[in-house]
């Protein structure tokens, strides 16, 4: 191994090891005292739960849980968003299950928390997938009501979507397995099946304290809204049980019995592993983001048997487009190129730029995958679209505008997965999050931003130091140093993977071992809703 490549496989591999122990961390919630609190109380914790829901020896495909890292601090922080969210198989059938982690909390809701319930919502919706709610939540944390409560993607909207997966037939099952309180007691009595278990779980839409200041009632919470009141005496839940693992039992044994419903018939071959050995995808990726590399060589430690079919291979460079499969599933890949590439008027391209001639290619390669219903791949490593007076005359935007409208318009499911960088329009015309991908993760070496961390602290320098110097300051260079490195700092932290997970503008940071499996989970998913749209890319000026 060379000297390059050594270098980048330790940066990388270090970005990997960092990566595992901050999700560490985050596993633990609110903490080991909490844990033993829950398990005090005869409960399990909500990763407890869901590890005996599902299959053994299965996969969970984790969506969020990077939520709210870093913010909320001066509230003591929320861990994961204080709910999490994921695929998991339960007898083979992929469930969305959605778990409140009752040790952040007391399972409060948080801003980001609705917007991680509402993800997983959009997930089961897209794809046409049961979802199972395990309910242990003190309601709406009221420091931040304001910030929850009434706007269109607050915490309503989870009951508006029940209502909406009903009348769309997409199975809904909630086992109420701690507090169920105020708005969100409604969640569970939306969903078609609601149990609950004895002594833990309670459900009521003021507890006892509340009913005491509002009418006067003096009531035990578990008179009030326990096992026995709502499945003896009100009706409002079906079951109750025991204790938590007999409760998820019950939820396993109806997935069970579960008929089937018709699919999108997506192709899938018997997997085939990469011939080219995927370790070394730490070694090929370059630790120094200006630094030149061959996609190709990234594509093949990702794909079966590291076969990738090229469309137009020998046009629009700075884009490969290609048909390939990734664990059996065809898939047709889009992925910037940030080699310097040379065109045949013989002229240099710089690379992860998107030319004309790139997006025309890569509009086209759209439209024949969404005839031909193959799901879509997008890899993300670009800088934006070219600029200049000669990429202005020759039509760039006009070009661009053709890809992003074909990709925006496309029935088939997208999945985009961000290797390195994803600025400014690239990032919308190679799906970025407001274009709907199925799912949207990033390697530990992406960054998201309108520019580079360089790039914006150049310019909003300049605009400081213009401001200065209307008002008569002069800077000196040590000065003008310090600012830059500020402003840098300041944008470089904002440009960071995680920071955009805590947002969820993206589902999660991963190892790059493991996007082949999370690409292939993800088009499995997709794979359960049946396209019902026709393709119409709408006005496009060729």
């Amino acid at each position: 191994m060379n000297s390059e490549l050594a270098k980048n496989e330790q940066t990388n591999k270090q970005l990997s090891a960092d990566l595992i122990e901050k999700l560490k961390k985050i596993h633990l919630g609110g903490g080991e005292k909490k844990i033993a609190d829950q398990h005090q109380k005869g409960k399990l914790t909500a990763r407890e739960r869901i590890q005996y829901l599902i299959d053994k020896e299965s996969d969970f495909l984790e969506v969020g849980a990077w939520a709210g890292y870093g913010m909320y601090e001066a509230d003591g922080g929320c861990p994961a968003g204080g709910v999490i969210t994921g695929i998991g198989y339960i007898h083979g059938r992929q469930c969305v299950i959605v778990a409140n982690d009752a040790t952040v909390k007391a399972g409060a809701w948080f801003p980001i928390t609705a917007k991680k319930n509402l993800r997983a919502q959009e997930i089961a919706i897209e794809n046409r997938l049961p979802i199972i709610y395990l309910v242990d939540s003190a309601g709406v944390y009221l420091p931040m009501q304001d910030e929850v409560f009434p706007d269109k993607e607050h915490f309503g909207r989870i009951f508006r979507n029940n209502a909406q997966m009903s009348s769309l037939g997409i199975v809904q099952i909630a086992a109420i397995m701690g507090s169920c309180v105020a708005g969100g007691a409604y969640l569970p009595i939306m969903s078609d099946e609601a149990m609950i278990v004895e002594g833990t779980g309670s459900i009521f839409l003021a507890g006892s304290y509340l009913v005491k200041a509002a009418i006067g009632e003096d009531v035990d919470n578990e008179t009030l809204g326990g096992a026995t009141t709502h499945c003896e005496i009100s009706g409002v839940t079906d079951n109750k049980y025991p204790n938590d693992q007999e409760c998820l039992a019950a939820i396993r044994r109806i997935i069970d019995k579960m008929g089937h419903v018709p699919k999108a018939g997506f192709d899938r071959a018997a997997p085939v592993p990469p011939k080219e050995n995927p370790q070394e995808l730490y070694g090929l990726f370059p630790s120094d983001r200006v630094k030149p590399y061959d996609m190709r060589e990234i594509i093949k430690r990702l794909v079966d048997n590291s076969e990738f079919d090229e469309y137009k291979e020998l046009y629009g460079k700075s884009l490969l487009c290609g048909l390939a499969r990734i664990d059996g599933w065809a898939v047709g890949i889009i992925a910037n190129q940030r080699t310097m590439v040379k065109t045949k008027k013989g002229e240099m391209q710089m690379g992860g730029v998107i030319y004309s001639d790139s997006a025309d290619k890569a509009a086209r390669f759209i439209m024949n995958c969404n005839q031909k219903r193959i799901p879509l791949v997008f890899l993300q490593d670009v800088t934006g679209f070219m600029v200049g007076s000669r990429s202005e005359q020759g039509g760039i935007i006009k070009d661009g505008a053709k890809m992003v409208n074909a990709m925006a318009n496309s029935v088939v499911p997208k999945f985009t997965v961000v290797v390195g960088n994803s600025y400014g329009a690239g990032n919308y015309a190679m799906c970025g999050r407001a274009y709907d991908p199925r799912l949207m993760v990033a390697w530990p070496s992406a960054q998201l931003a309108v520019m580079s961390g360089a790039s914006a602290a150049k310019t909003l320098l300049q605009i400081q130091l213009a401001a200065l110097k209307a008002k008569g300051k002069e800077i000196t260079p040590e000065e003008e140093k310090k600012m830059f490195e500020t402003i840098k700092t300041q944008y470089d932290n904002q440009l960071s993977p995680y920071y955009a997970a805590a947002r969820l503008w993206i589902d999660a940071v991963i190892d790059p071992l493991e996007t082949r499996k999370i690409l292939s989970m993800g088009i499995e998913a997709a794979n359960h809703a049946p396209i019902e749209k026709r393709y119409n890319v709408g006005v496009i000026q060729t």
